[in-house]
């Protein structure tokens, strides 16, 4: 008898051991503790932290997209108010607004029940889990995907695709995922990809790899595409963050003419470098008001 008790500790104790090796399910945060979070990893299990200090970006400040947040806002409307909405893919030019559209809404609709969860790349495997943490919480969720590309036998790439439509069980209704990229079809494209595409007659039909990329991709509702600024949209974008951050109404000639040279030397006309050339100039500006004051 001795022998048996023995025995049963000992599984006991390897049992214990056995699940603290084994991934543990990941438990609901307190949703009204915060509007965002963020999934990590933790030894075999993930959970979700909360962000204290969510990017308070509104949809007034992102200038120079005006039909993409239109088409953004909307649906996310319709998702928020429960009716149907879709999947979003945000490609275009780097510093546009992509990323800071997502924030924007975020910020715009949270009060009526909006959360966002962002989840990096390596982290998409995890995308199944996540969506059965939520399904049953009185919240409206949009999992967040940036800066996403993507090789074909990556696993979240799989997982992604199989979220968002090719599961045998419906995704959540209170789940949409937005993602944004620079590329519109997600993964890196080849030319040898070009020789496999067959003509028949007047019809293209493209070849297999290609099919597969644009397979992803199509499994968003709806695309909306960003496109690189002209001079004069990069100056408005300077315009309105000078006066968000100073006290001028509008930048003067020749904080435009130092925003263009600012924009040379990065070469880049984006929306993120308006708004580095204007934290920049403000920071100056205030530093020199300091100094004269002293």
């Amino acid at each position: 008898m001795a022998d048996w008790e023995r025995i049963v500790d000992k599984l006991e104790n390897l049992l214990d051991r056995a699940e603290r090796i084994l991934p543990q399910p990941p438990e609901a945060p307190d949703w009204a503790a915060a509007t965002a979070y963020r999934w990590r990893r933790r030894a075999n299990s993930g959970f979700l932290q909360p962000v204290l200090h969510p990017h308070k970006i509104r949809l007034a400040d992102l200038q120079g997209v005006a039909e993409q947040k239109k088409l953004v806002d909307q649906n996310t409307r319709q998702f928020v108010e429960g009716f149907a909405a879709n999947n979003v893919l945000l490609t275009g030019a780097k510093g546009t607004g992509k990323s800071s559209l997502v924030k924007a809404v975020l910020n715009k609709f949270s009060s009526k029940g909006l959360r966002l969860i962002e989840v990096e790349k390596h982290d998409l495997h995890d995308l199944p889990d996540i969506v059965d943490l939520v399904a049953n919480a009185p919240y409206r969720f949009v999992i967040f995907c940036d800066d996403l590309s993507f090789d074909a036998e990556e696993p979240g790439y799989k997982a992604l695709k199989v979220v968002l439509d090719g599961s045998i069980s419906a995704t959540s209704d209170n789940v949409l995922i937005y993602a944004t990229s620079n590329r519109r079809h997600l993964m890196p494209e080849y030319m040898q990809e070009n020789l496999e595409t067959k003509y028949l007659g007047e019809e293209i039909h493209p070849g297999e790899s290609v099919e597969e990329k644009i397979s992803l991709s199509e499994r968003f509702g709806l695309w909306i595409s960003f496109y690189p600024f002209d001079q004069d949209e990069y100056l408005a974008i300077v315009d309105h963050w000078v006066a968000q951050l100073t006290d001028s109404r509008t930048a003067g000639d020749e904080v435009r003419q130092e925003a263009l040279q600012w924009a040379l030397l990065r070469g880049s006309r984006s929306g993120r470098v308006a708004w580095q050339f204007a934290r920049d100039w403000a920071g100056r500006q205030e530093m020199q008001s300091a100094r004269k004051r002293k």
